[in-house]
């Protein structure tokens, strides 16, 4: 583990949460309201850039609860696996609960440690969070109002701009594993090409707010 941690650059935080969502959706058309049906969360070590945990559930969606074809195309889910979920509520509060057991969080939703979200993409929490947490009349915590965008980290130590994660995975020549667009598959990816980002620098930069 200690050589391991040699590789790779000292950053300001004591872990990393990988984050990649998955919604409801549909095409030509596009659904609205789109809500949350897969909250995957990777706990990573900011030293030695293993994962130490994970977080994983299917949201059952209240609003248009029928997946389309194109939604489970994309994305895998099949109608059993969010017919038999929780609602988005009830999955946030267990995985309160998680970080709470991994002491990121207090019962008061207080930092116990240094950690923040990484994204690729501000998509997942500059936007379909607020609007799921707006469907529920649920108040986002403040520890998920700010994260770091691996784009703009792989832009800082590279000097161009990536188009898209799997653009990433080919970069560094990563074996990709899954597929697109399930979000587990995905955060497992993000996390590979974390791993390589922080072997050039730094993945420091808070780049999003709310």
């Amino acid at each position: 583990m200690q050589n391991n941690a040699k590789q790779f650059h000292e950053q300001n935080f004591d872990y990393f949460l990988i984050l990649d969502f998955e919604a409801t959706c549909d095409s030509p058309r596009q659904i609205y309201p789109m809500e949350i049906i897969e909250f995957p969360v990777l706990k990573i070590n900011a030293k030695t850039f293993e994962v130490e945990d994970e977080f994983h559930r299917y949201v059952r969606p209240t609003i248009n609860p029928i997946l389309s074809p194109f939604c489970t195309q994309l994305t895998g889910i099949i109608q059993e696996m969010v017919d038999d979920s929780d609602r988005f509520y009830q999955v946030f509060n267990k995985f309160e609960d998680w970080l709470q057991q991994n002491k990121l969080i207090d019962e008061k939703q207080n930092p116990l440690v240094r950690f923040t979200f990484i994204t690729c993409g501000d998509w997942d929490l500059k936007k379909i969070l607020p609007l799921q947490c707006r469907l529920v009349g649920y108040e986002i915590p403040k520890y998920m109002t700010h994260w770091i965008n691996v784009k703009k980290s792989f832009t800082d130590q590279v000097r161009h701009w990536p188009k898209s994660q799997a653009y990433l995975v080919e970069y560094f020549g990563i074996t990709a594993i899954g597929r697109a667009h399930s979000g587990i598959d995905d955060c497992y990816n993000l996390a590979a090409i974390v791993r390589e980002i922080a072997k050039l620098g730094h993945i420091n930069l808070i780049y999003g707010w709310l």
